[in-house]
């Protein structure tokens, strides 16, 4: 018998859209993910999320004001010094500095670094600071 295995909760933090119309798509996401049971977070006139979804509008702080390949992908990282590896190895392969590592006001201990990749896309990687998880991650195993 083969079984697949994956582990939710370790490998992105969060993606975040950047749309041009934020209500067209706030009301969007929450018809679809209402049927899928996921509730939308925050919202304001610029951004609203719902678990590691953000989406918001190209004038939000979140979008750090710039339009970039639209799509901004958070990876999670084991500590800060793995944030300036990060930040160190896609500098030496073709990405383009979008903030260097530090701390974000997002919230206390939020330690991050921002690149662009080929294609202009917002690729982060992100420390959130010393926490107690329960778990490392969620193991799924599928039988087939």
């Amino acid at each position: 018998m083969e079984t697949n295995r994956l582990h939710r909760g370790r490998l992105i933090d969060h993606i975040q859209l950047v749309v041009r119309d934020l209500k067209d798509s706030q009301d969007f996401y929450a018809a679809v993910l209402g049927v899928l049971e996921i509730p939308i977070g925050d919202t304001t006139d610029t951004y609203f999320w719902a678990d590691e979804l953000v989406v918001s509008s190209a004038k939000s702080p979140e979008a750090l004001g710039t339009l970039t390949g639209r799509h901004h992908l958070a990876f999670q990282a084991k500590d800060r010094a793995t944030v300036d590896a990060f930040y160190q190895a896609a500098m030496a392969h073709g990405g383009r500095d979008n903030g260097a590592p530090g701390e974000r006001a997002y919230h206390p201990g939020y330690y991050a670094a921002f690149v662009l990749d080929p294609d202009g896309n917002n690729i982060e990687a992100v420390f959130h600071g010393e926490a107690q998880r329960s778990a490392p991650s969620v193991v799924i195993d599928f039988q087939a």
